[in-house]
């Protein structure tokens, strides 16, 4: 059996371009206060407030939220941008007698943070509905006293919100637009998105589809000078989260037998699709390492169907060395990053991949081998840079580990 052993992150290439002026000699010497736009979705909420924490700026933000109706025919809508979503609700409302439950009124408070302390948020009291209107008098009257916003925005429902602001405000807010917004770069001071999002470009891409359908597929030219590429998901992990996890969950976690390795159950996507047959895979491979496992701790995401977690909880459940999480809080995702040897995670999750891979500890992967298109991009770079590896279920990890990062 192949032993399990600590990844050595590659060093950072050299040549990145220089950093945009604003931020020259530290973001906080010129910005000293951050609006976060956010769409209601962890996953691209986490991404902004990762930029914030990593720019030394997490106590001096502000979190508003875009919203869409919800309820009812209005699941049928949410491919449409969010302000003709939301005329098209209202003409339902008058016309027909159209009922539904109210999320929000304009500048109203909205969500607890106890949301976003959950999820990596920094104790916001409340969470505003994004109002263009708003924040663009809001950047106009503070700007003598408070100086210019970093205004850092992530997701689909985003973009139009904070462009409309940049356009209204331009010389009093400086705008990152987190995951590609797909046209009008122009709309942006900078644009953060994945090495993959690319990936249509390629030639191996170009020969996958039709040639009268290459000029609908984005993002069209490559990335221009105000896009930086990563190569996975922004998020908030890094040593003191770590340490700091290390310390909250040390009375649950410092008794469990050694080494821990900690699975991760997402569930299928477009380009990432299986079912209950990568269930049974996976539970095949963890019963041929279990006997050197110390214990295991598994979780399931929102997504993740049914079938899958009823099977893998009645394969594994009545293991003593596996834990299934109940879903229940608080939730150990923090306590799992700091305190595991290994990683066993599903290929759909790129925000759960980036997060375990930036502790340095190994990463395999369950199912990558099922994935298409720009997410087989983005797991063939993981492999190539030494970070992930699949999880062919011949492992040794009896061997001694330790924490690495803590």
């Amino acid at each position: 059996m192949r032993p399990i052993r600590p990844i050595r992150l590659p060093e950072p290439p050299s040549g990145f371009a220089p950093a945009p002026e604003i931020f020259e000699g530290g973001g906080f010497s010129v910005v000293r206060r951050v609006v976060v736009i956010g769409n209601g979705h962890p996953g691209s909420e986490n991404q902004s407030l990762g930029l914030v924490r990593a720019l030394g700026l997490a106590d001096k933000h502000v979190l508003y939220r875009v919203t869409r109706p919800r309820g009812g025919i209005n699941e049928w809508f949410l491919w449409l941008p969010v302000s003709l979503h939301k005329v098209l609700d209202y003409i339902l409302t008058q016309i027909g007698g159209y009922s539904r439950r109210v999320l929000t009124n304009r500048g109203r408070r909205l969500v607890p943070s106890s949301l976003m302390e959950n999820s990596g948020g920094v104790g916001l009291s409340t969470i505003l509905e994004a109002n263009v209107k708003r924040i663009v008098t809001m950047a106009h009257e503070t700007y003598e006293k408070e100086g210019p916003i970093l205004m850092v925005a992530s997701g689909r429902d985003t973009i139009s919100i904070a462009s409309s602001i940049r356009r209204l405000a331009r010389e009093k807010v400086f705008l990152v637009q987190i995951q590609h917004p797909r046209s009008h770069l122009e709309r942006f001071d900078l644009v953060i998105a994945p090495h993959h999002d690319y990936y249509p470009l390629t030639r191996e891409a170009q020969e996958q589809v039709p040639r009268f359908i290459r000029r609908w597929i984005t993002p069209r030219e490559p990335p221009s000078k105000n896009v930086v590429l990563t190569i996975g998901a922004l998020h908030h992990i890094d040593s003191a989260a770590l340490r700091n996890a290390a310390i909250s969950w040390n009375e649950e976690f410092s008794p469990l037998p050694k080494p821990l390795i900690v699975v991760n159950i997402g569930g299928p996507t477009r380009n990432c699709k299986y079912g209950v047959d990568l269930a049974k895979q996976l539970a095949t491979h963890l019963q041929n390492i279990i006997a050197s496992c110390g214990s295991i701790r598994m979780t399931f995401t929102a997504r993740t169907p049914k079938k899958v977690s009823n099977f893998l909880s009645k394969e594994l459940g009545n293991n003593p060395k596996v834990y299934i999480w109940n879903g229940e809080e608080p939730n150990p995702h923090m306590g799992h990053l700091a305190w595991a040897d290994a990683f066993i995670i599903t290929a759909d999750s790129v925000s759960m991949l980036s997060e375990a891979c930036s502790t340095g500890k190994p990463v395999y992967v369950m199912g990558g081998e099922r994935c298409k298109w720009k997410i087989a991009d983005f797991h063939k770079t993981l492999k190539q840079r030494g970070m992930t590896r699949p999880f062919m279920g011949c492992e040794d990890v009896s061997s001694k580990f330790c924490l690495i990062g803590i």
